[in-house]
């Protein structure tokens, strides 16, 4: 068995061994990381060896930690990720550049469709309609968009959303509210086969699928870490959340919104979690928790949706793509029967 894993923001884990009998054998880890003292590597490699090969990430984790010697020092890696290379390799999950990658980067369209359309390009994933998708958002009118589990009432005041034009839409992830202002948010989507995050908990992949972003975003200037489990963060504030959904039919959406620029005082009046998240942080103003692209950067917008898609295409090889007659049709259908009814809307009152 062989299995890869390279750690966001972190080192290559690269693991090899063979299974006998239901047991890890003949087990060596190597990879590009640093570790000390230099026996620290035996004591790893003689953890795992006799474990099930049914052991968990955590289980292989606390085998390698618990033999660790008391002075060993890991740089660019964890037992975690160890961990996660061995389920990696017993699951057979793919790589990114296993699969031919296609971007995305469309008209704009409402804020419905568009979230239509994140359902719709997943199924047309599954079907093998498409092959693995980067898609960029472009917005030519202002939304709210709540999470799948959110309360309207509770997260949005219908005052200060009509009164700025924001539409007020429900998305298939959960998460939390998001004040989409046309022209200063960048918004993304990616459409995976499951496999491109087995042997990974939900954690671990929100981090591993948006790893390429954050190269994108440092090459700018901009100094940007995940911080768990979905924020996209800088020492001065957040810069936006990811969120994720797995459907049955083997496909993984997993989408992000990036504050571009921002006006704090008007996400305080249209979102009612605005006030309630800075009422309990001593915080004067919601814009001082976010920290825009605009002003890390001084950027444009196309200027950092350009610098993406370029990074993206380099680390994992992709061209140009398109969306189909036959999936704008689809995501339609989706508006009418789903995205654009009052029952969906309000199924969280």
């Amino acid at each position: 068995m062989h299995g890869e894993y390279k750690v966001p923001g972190g080192k290559l884990v690269v693991v090899d061994f063979d299974v006998v009998d239901g047991v890890i054998a003949d087990f060596h880890l190597s990879g590009d990381f640093f570790l000390e003292p230099d026996s620290a590597l035996e004591a790893i490699d003689a953890a795992v060896n006799g474990l099930s090969s049914e052991a968990d990430t955590a289980a292989i984790a606390d085998a390698i930690r618990r033999a660790l010697p008391s002075d060993a020092v890991l740089l660019g890696f964890s037992p975690e990720a160890v961990g996660v290379a061995v389920r990696r390799s017993l699951s057979n999950a793919t790589a990114w550049r296993d699969y031919d990658w296609s971007i995305v980067h469309a008209k704009a369209v409402p804020p419905r469709l568009h979230l239509a359309l994140d359902e719709a390009l997943s199924n047309s994933l599954a079907a093998g309609h498409r092959g693995p998708t980067l898609r960029i958002w472009e917005w030519d009118e202002s939304a709210v968009v709540i999470g799948s589990f959110q309360s309207v009432k509770n997260e949005v005041d219908p005052d200060g959303a009509a009164r700025y034009g924001f539409d007020v839409v429900r998305r298939i992830t959960g998460g939390g509210a998001m004040m989409m202002e046309k022209g200063n948010v960048v918004t993304y989507s990616l459409y995976v086969p499951a496999d491109l995050v087995s042997g990974m908990s939900f954690a671990d992949s929100y981090a591993y699928l948006d790893d390429w972003a954050l190269v994108a975003l440092r090459s700018l200037g901009v100094d940007a870490t995940y911080k768990p489990l979905n924020d996209i963060a800088s020492p001065q504030g957040k810069i936006g959340g990811a969120a994720q959904k797995r459907f049955k039919n083997g496909v993984v959406l997993h989408h992000v919104t990036m504050s571009y620029d921002m006006d704090g005082q008007k996400m305080t009046e249209v979102l009612r979690i605005g006030r309630e998240k800075i009422s309990d942080k001593g915080i004067a103003s919601a814009a001082k928790r976010v920290d825009p692209l605009k002003a890390q950067s001084g950027l444009s917008r196309a200027e950092i949706i350009e610098r993406m898609k370029q990074t993206f295409t380099e680390l994992y090889g992709a061209h140009p793509g398109d969306i189909s007659d036959a999936e704008y049709a689809d995501a339609e259908r989706l508006v009418a029967e789903k995205f654009g009814t009052e029952e969906w809307l309000y199924r969280v009152p």
